[in-house]
């Protein structure tokens, strides 16, 4: 318990300077054009902050880095909730969005994607003396989900909105699986497996929920940069930078 209070302490410091509308990033270099990448940095091992709670980073803060190394442009990073991202993107308010997102096709309607970079899978996280042992037994349970992420999506068409409790981050989910308010969470399993790994209470079970692709977002009226962005990510792929910032964050099992 202790282990998990201190991390919604940790989450709950990110959100304080997310409220101040910009997380700490590099100094931007004034003779470049700037790339802001909109995130929700409390999705590790894609987003985080650094021990320090400084700075941003993650697969998507280096593939973003590395993007926009690419198109000559310095990024900066701001920080917020995950269920506003899509809204920034199309509002202006950021250029691109890497989260963890989720390519699908509610989403498609509203924001282009750039070719994907990265598999996810969603697990199913439960106490260590669960009886849940499948998505067969979720039935009839509560189920803990971050608000806007598709387990989120998935769980409430699935299940029912009444059978879904949806918090601002995964850690407080968490959170509510140790304390009893749910009896279970539906997450990504690299931060499933961070939560696990720092609380023996908890175990991942082995059914895959659901398998689906990231990529990042970007708005249907700035196609330039989603044409620019694939152009750089192709590139990118070809020469091993994204697999190697893949395999830095997520070692083979």
């Amino acid at each position: 318990m202790k282990k998990i209070l201190a991390l919604v302490l940790a989450i709950l410091m990110v959100c304080a300077l997310a409220a101040c509308g910009q997380a700490p990033s590099a100094t931007v270099d004034q003779d470049k054009p700037e790339l802001v990448m909109g995130t929700n940095a409390a999705f590790p091992p894609y987003e985080y902050y650094d021990e320090d709670g400084e700075t941003i980073i993650g697969i998507d803060a280096e593939i973003a880095s590395a993007v926009a190394d690419k198109l000559g442009m310095t990024l900066t990073i701001k920080d917020m909730e995950f269920d506003s991202l899509l809204t920034a993107v199309q509002s202006g308010a950021v250029d691109i969005v890497f989260a963890g997102l989720t390519v699908n096709e509610e989403r498609k309607q509203s924001v282009d994607f750039s070719i994907t970079y990265a598999t996810g899978v969603q697990v199913i996280i439960v106490k260590a003396d669960s009886e849940i042992a499948s998505v067969d037994d979720l039935a009839g349970k509560t189920i803990g989900v971050q608000a806007g992420t598709t387990g989120d999506i998935y769980c409430t068409d699935e299940f029912g909105q009444d059978n879904v409790k949806q918090f601002t981050n995964g850690a407080l989910a968490v959170a509510a699986l140790q304390n009893g308010q749910v009896d279970c969470v539906v997450i990504d399993n690299e931060p499933a497996k961070a939560f696990v790994n720092a609380n023996a209470d908890l175990k991942i079970l082995d059914t895959e929920y659901a398998v689906e692709d990231y990529a990042a977002a970007i708005s249907k009226d700035n196609k330039d940069l989603t044409e620019k962005v694939n152009k750089a990510m192709e590139e990118l792929k070809a020469d091993g930078t994204i697999d190697s910032i893949l395999a830095k964050y997520i070692k083979a099992e």
